[in-house]
């Protein structure tokens, strides 16, 4: 693939959406976000790195990392921790949507929240407690997986 044009429309739309979230604009913010941004979701941030490298050139991991948090403080990305997988990365848009992790492929796909607005379930906590989120993973074997092999797994 070739190396996009720093002043490419990418890079203008992320140098944009870092001005507006009050982000100084720096190349690896921009590159990091576009790479996000062109990304179908769910990656994580050696992938990233990778695809953000195209830009920049050199990037260290470190670097990506500490970007991705500034990005997250900023609310332009989501980071989703599923245990026992590296952290993902995806745009944030403040949909309230869920995961499901295939048991075999690792491969994460969005969950529209089918009950409401957030957080979506009520917990049973004092009132004291202001629960914003409800986060909900799915665990199970995604088509193209259940269509390779017999499932031989077990939770």
């Amino acid at each position: 693939m070739t190396r996009p044009a720093p002043g490419g429309e990418p890079m203008a739309l992320a140098a944009a959406h870092l001005r507006a979230a009050g982000l100084r604009v720096t190349v690896q913010r921009m590159a990091v976000l576009a790479a996000v941004s062109e990304s179908a979701g769910h990656l994580d941030a050696d992938a990233l790195r990778e695809r953000a490298r195209r830009v920049t050139g050199a990037l260290s991991l470190q670097a990506t990392y500490n970007v991705l948090r500034a990005l997250t403080e900023a609310g332009l990305v989501r980071c989703t921790q599923i245990p026992g997988h590296p952290a993902r990365y995806e745009v944030e848009h403040r949909d309230n949507h869920h995961h499901f992790v295939c048991l075999r492929c690792a491969a994460i796909r969005d969950v529209e929240c089918t009950v409401g607005a957030a957080p979506c379930m009520e917990p049973r906590l004092p009132a004291e407690y202001e629960v914003r989120e409800a986060a909900v993973t799915f665990w199970g074997v995604c088509p193209d997986c259940r269509g390779a092999r017999p499932d031989t797994s077990s939770m």
